[in-house]
Parts: C-alpha cells; structure tokens; sequence
C-alpha cells in the first residue's frame, strides 16, 4: 500500500526581484494504485510541483506538508525521500560523463536497498530491463546520458524506475521529445510498474498523446500555481479539443 498526500503546498523561487511565489496552495492525494494526470500551459508550476516533492533545494517550502504514508517527506533530504519510496523522472536528464549506466544502476540499487544486489541477479535484471526498453546490454556501459539521444534518455529513466522500484513515481513530461515508437516503449515501462501492487504514479505532462498509452485514473488542469479543476480521463480530451483559455481566463 502507498499514499502520496500533498496538502496546501506552497513553494517560491528566489529571482533577481526578491522571492517569487509559484505553487499558491496545492492540494492532492494519489492513492495506492492510482494514476494521476496534471496537465497546464507553460509557467503553471506543474515542474516546480515535481522538484518540490522530490527535495531540489532551488525550491523553497513555505507552506502546507507532503506525507507519503503517513510521514512527512518534507523533513526528508533528497536520498531519504528516494529510499522512502520516491521516484522523480526528470524532463531534462542530467548527463554524468565517466560514470556507466551499469555503475549508476548498481550504486543507486545499493543506496536505496542499503545492500548491494547479488551480482549474477543484478545483471539479470538490468539486462532484462534494458531489453524491455528496446535498449541493447551494451547500453550499459555507456556513460549516464553522454551521447543519448532524447529517446534513450528517457527510457534509461524508465529502467531506473523498473529497477529501483519506487512506490511512487514522479514523470515530469515524460512524453518530450519522444518519437512514436519511443513512446509506445516508454508508455508500456510505466505501465509495466503501474500494474504492479501498492504503486501510485503522478504524470505531468502538456499533451494527451501520452494518456493514449497511459490511462489515468485522474486528469488535474494545473492553472497559475494551483489546481483549477479535477476530472476524470474525459477531462484531457476536453483540454485538446478547447485548451486552457478558460482556465486562463478566470485565473486573473
């Protein structure tokens, strides 16, 4: 069982202006083996909503509590949050040069479980991981994202998620860049762990592509730092036929 529960989260950046509030109250709750969709125009905050809960330190918390089964994950630093069962899918992965994927893997697995993986298993399993993610085993001793073109590192992301096993997984734009084909591989990754027990999935994404592949269980438009409106999947075709003007309108 998990539960990801985000009550009045309030969050500001610093600018060369003074502090600059984003996220103005977010409330929301992703309960075990529920999918969540947020989708918003650009600027709404819905990446600061992702780096916030994850721990980066560009985002200052200055309201509200996030718990994840009970606990609060805002007194948890980056690694604590990752081993209580975080997981953050960046948009924008970041490239380690010198450091294989293989390496990466091994290290963050051993991080999380507090013990290394068995090798002669653990080989097993990212090759099989890889695989599933059309990506061949020499992928693995490339190094994190040096070279990648924006499907690998994307579906590098999604082996990450398989092996690491996360309880909630946070995919921030997932869908960019991805050719078809790529989303298709990347779609059924994530629905690889999403059918899996005890799994929560929030989905952060600008397009309805993605939700062709990945059906959620519920569709939030994010507006001006906020949540405008809640739905189900019926509420994104409604976004793609109509867009935000609406939304927009009434946030000023």
């Amino acid at each position: 069982m998990s539960k990801l529960e985000i009550k009045d989260l309030q969050v500001q950046v610093a600018t060369e202006d003074g502090p600059k509030q984003i996220l103005k109250g977010v409330t929301l709750t992703i309960a075990d083996g529920e999918t969540h969709a947020i989708m918003g125009p650009n600027g709404s905050g819905k990446s600061t909503l992702a780096y916030s809960v994850a721990g980066h330190p560009k985002y200052e918390v200055t309201g509200g509590s996030v718990l994840l089964d009970g606990e609060e994950v805002l007194e948890m630093s980056v690694d604590e949050r990752a081993r209580a069962g975080l997981f953050l899918a960046m948009q924008y992965p970041v490239e380690v040069p010198g450091v294989s994927v293989a390496n990466f893997l091994r290290t963050a697995k051993t991080a999380i479980d507090g013990e290394a993986p068995k090798l002669r298993t653990w080989v097993k399993d990212v090759n099989k991981a890889l695989g599933d993610l059309n990506l061949d085993a020499t992928f693995s001793h490339r190094s994190v994202n040096e070279g990648f073109s924006g499907g690998e590192k994307k579906r590098h992301e999604i082996a990450q998620l398989e092996l690491l096993d996360p309880k909630v997984a946070i995919l921030d734009e997932t869908d960019s860049g991805l050719d078809i084909d790529a989303l298709k591989v990347v779609s059924e990754g994530v629905n690889r762990f999403r059918g899996q027990p005890g799994k929560g999935v929030l989905l952060i994404t600008h397009y309805t592509r993605i939700l062709r592949y990945i059906q959620p269980d519920h569709v939030h438009v994010f507006v001006d730092g906020r949540v405008a409106e809640s739905g189900g999947a019926e509420l994104a075709d409604e976004l793609e036929a109509n867009g935000y003007d609406k939304y927009l309108v009434a946030a000023r």
